[in-house]
């Protein structure tokens, strides 16, 4: 006899608002970026913003939410080929937070967009837009940095983007399971005794503390470059 299945919290509040506050701030970065201009503005102004998320994820990725710890989703590779063959465990969980194959997007998006932050910032483009902490680098390294912010990496963070949509429509077609919808809402009916993530009040406003750090920091950083 199956178990039922129960609402259960997977994905925290701070994890949800970080998923979606990065994605908007992605893509508005890539619009800005491609109008030029005066736009450029809101391109500086976004990636600190990212910058300020990345950082913010590193520390929620060891004190948040069960299912947002990375201890969750570093898998060693005997574990990835057992999911590969269809040998996952019960107890292992893979299909409630991020699968081996989607803890490796993660981690790949989040690696790609910590360069291109770090490219950015010491950035030159030649017109009237430089990097706040070009002073600290020589040019030879800024012009790297330059062409590999405004070429590679803009591409391969527009390639994982829509590798990332396409496993979404993959999941909910083929599969019929909704990666969005607990994203936006934070539980999935899973069986009773799944672990759950943590998600009151008072786990929020640890968020908010940290989330407030990280952005302190950032300023503190860019400001460096006055």
């Amino acid at each position: 006899m199956s178990q039922p299945l129960l609402p259960t919290r997977v994905w925290d509040l701070p994890t949800r608002l970080f998923h979606w506050v990065l994605a908007t701030c992605v893509i508005a970065s890539i619009v800005s970026a491609q109008i030029g201009g005066n736009a450029m503005v809101w391109h500086f102004r976004l990636g600190y913003v990212v910058f300020t998320l990345l950082a913010f994820r590193l520390v929620w990725g060891l004190i948040g939410g069960h299912w947002s710890r990375f201890a969750r989703f570093i898998y060693a590779p005997q574990t990835v080929l057992r999911y590969l063959r269809g040998q996952s465990r019960d107890d292992e969980h893979h299909e409630v937070g991020h699968s081996p194959l989607g803890a490796f997007s993660v981690f790949g998006l989040l690696g790609i967009l910590a360069v291109q932050v770090a490219t950015g910032l010491v950035a030159d483009d030649e017109i009237a837009n430089t990097g706040p902490l070009i002073k600290f680098v020589s040019g030879a390294v800024s012009g790297k940095a330059t062409s590999w912010h405004k070429t590679w990496g803009q591409w391969i963070i527009i390639s994982l983007i829509v590798l990332h949509v396409v496993a979404i429509v993959f999941y909910l077609v083929g599969r019929k399971r909704n990666l969005v919808k607990p994203m936006i809402l934070g539980d999935k009916d899973l069986p009773s005794g799944t672990p759950a993530s943590v998600d009151h009040w008072g786990v929020r406003g640890v968020a908010l503390v940290v989330i407030t750090l990280c952005g302190a920091g950032v300023a503190w950083l860019v400001s460096l470059g006055g």
